[in-house]
């Protein structure tokens, strides 16, 4: 499959602070039936879908942006940019997993979307693949005060809070499935000790599409990412490294 042919999507890395550690990252385990990812851990996102684009025109930035926060809320029940009471919520979760205009439903709702809660965090781009390819923006977002994220029971079968390194530790116990995109930024986000650091560190390093390439090392193949993107571990070995 060549980069062409890629499925534009977007996710993002919704982060709660914690008083005494580390923030904690929402992450969703997808269905097993899922034909992309299934029965692994991820973040919240999707494809961008041509509604996407109503509402933020012809720069896919802006489009992904919508649809990250779209998929937020049909994955997670949560809402990203968006001043709205928990029924009104409710009802626009429900109206979305119906098939409603997310556009539509802004507009009868009188709510606009705040695209800037969004910081753009990185952007993959793998090909060659044996399966459906997603060119996938990454954001990080703040969570909502007192939000409570709400599994979809369709798509994803569990939510949870959890740091970057827990959810590491659980992927290398056997525990949960990571894929390699996934280990990679979780290895990037374990440092930070809040939203602003990592914001801060997102900030100072260029959103370039990664294309992961493999490199055979003294007769050992490894799944490679280039450097200077922000990412502390590059390359792992392909006999360990977990493809969607």
């Amino acid at each position: 499959m060549s980069q062409a042919e890629a499925i534009p999507a977007a996710t993002v890395i919704v982060m709660r602070e914690v008083a005494d550690g580390p923030p904690e990252l929402l992450m969703v385990e997808r269905s097993r039936a899922m034909a992309f990812a299934g029965g692994a851990l991820v973040f919240p996102g999707g494809r961008i879908d041509p509604g996407d684009h109503l509402l933020a025109g012809a720069h896919e930035d802006a489009a992904a942006r919508v649809a990250a926060i779209r998929e937020t809320i049909e994955e997670a029940g949560l809402a990203l940019g968006l001043d709205c009471d928990a029924d009104t919520l409710a009802g626009m979760r429900a109206a979305l997993h119906g098939g409603d205009s997310f556009a539509q439903l802004l507009t009868q709702a009188g709510l606009a979307l705040d695209l800037d809660v969004l910081v753009p965090f990185a952007r993959w781009l793998p090909y060659g693949l044996p399966h459906r390819v997603f060119d996938t923006r990454f954001y990080l977002a703040r969570a909502p005060e007192g939000a409570v994220p709400q599994v979809d029971g369709s798509e994803n079968v569990r939510l949870c809070w959890s740091t970057a390194r827990d959810a590491l530790d659980s992927a290398d116990r056997g525990e949960a499935t990571v894929i390699y995109p996934t280990r990679r930024n979780l290895e990037r986000l374990a440092p930070f000790d809040g939203f602003e650091s990592a914001m801060d560190h997102a900030r100072r390093f260029p959103i370039e599409p990664i294309t992961p390439f493999v490199e055979s090392r003294g007769g050992i193949d490894w799944l490679c990412i280039p450097e200077g993107l922000g990412y502390p571990v590059t390359a792992e070995r392909m006999d360990r490294a977990v493809r969607a």
